[in-house]
């Protein structure tokens, strides 16, 4: 039964992974053997065309994204991490209704939001500007960094915090000094979360930076669909080398994570 489970598991793990495996074949392909019938299963002639014109044409692009991932993870963090401890240890007024409003926040189209940022930036001037789209991106990863961080933020000992007020901490020092550090987890997983939300943003991007002088990948991938031809070559190529930043980070940060998201499920 063991072996039979096993079995399953190794065909539905290939059935998801066979996408990414693909993306790898047809980026060793060459142009004239992309629609082969049948299609060559591995790359017989292969070819490292598609990754030049990365090289040649695409480290802009990718330069960009990892500007505005990293923006979008500072912005998130500084906005988010002072937001949630408020909610989860201070307890304003209203607060609950503010939980229920981010909540909310998450449920609105990513299109809907775009729009509605494209008549504020154009009157702002920020429209087609790589911190314009941090801006947007970061809407996106702060209500669910303020949820997470608060769940995590609630579970953390009081008797941590009265220690820090006796010894004379106030509510800043209490906050930079116990909170943060002992976040850690929740911390890098809302990061993680953020820089690849920016990092694969495709609404906001084609919406408030499509004429802007520094694109982010997304956009470089885009932008080898033409009318009468599509370079899928280059293209998969493309999203091979733009996928390894999120696949390290995924490996590097996957122990953070997995304590992460398991913020404020258990209480003592």
């Amino acid at each position: 039964m063991r072996r039979v489970k096993t079995a399953i598991g190794l065909v539905l793990t290939a059935v998801m992974l066979f996408p990414v495996y693909w993306m790898v074949n047809v980026s060793f392909t060459r142009d004239a053997d992309l629609r082969r019938d049948p299609p060559n299963w591995f790359p017989v002639h292969g070819t490292l065309e598609g990754y030049r014109a990365v090289l040649d044409q695409q480290l802009p692009y990718l330069a960009t994204s990892l500007v505005v991932g990293l923006g979008t993870v500072v912005l998130t963090l500084v906005v988010a991490a002072p937001a949630a401890y408020s909610l989860a240890r201070l307890r304003p007024k209203g607060g609950g209704m503010l939980g229920f409003l981010l909540l909310t926040a998450q449920m609105i189209p990513g299109i809907i939001m775009a729009m509605g940022f494209y008549a504020v930036f154009l009157s702002a001037g920020v429209l087609n500007t790589v911190p314009g789209l941090i801006v947007a991106d970061s809407t996106l990863a702060v209500p669910f960094a303020v949820l997470m961080l608060a769940a995590f933020m609630s579970g953390l000992p009081e008797e941590l915090l009265q220690a820090a007020r006796v010894d004379g901490a106030g509510t800043v020092r209490t906050f930079r000094s116990i909170v943060l550090p002992l976040s850690r987890n929740a911390l890098v997983t809302v990061s993680l979360f953020a820089f690849l939300w920016a990092w694969s943003d495709f609404v906001f991007a084609s919406t408030l930076d499509q004429g802007g002088d520094h694109q982010p990948i997304t956009l470089g991938i885009y932008h080898y669909i033409g009318h009468n031809n599509q370079e899928w070559n280059a293209i998969m190529a493309t999203a091979v080398v733009a996928s390894i930043p999120a696949a390290v980070l995924l490996v590097i940060a996957q122990r953070y994570v997995a304590a992460g998201v398991t913020a404020g499920a258990v209480k003592d």
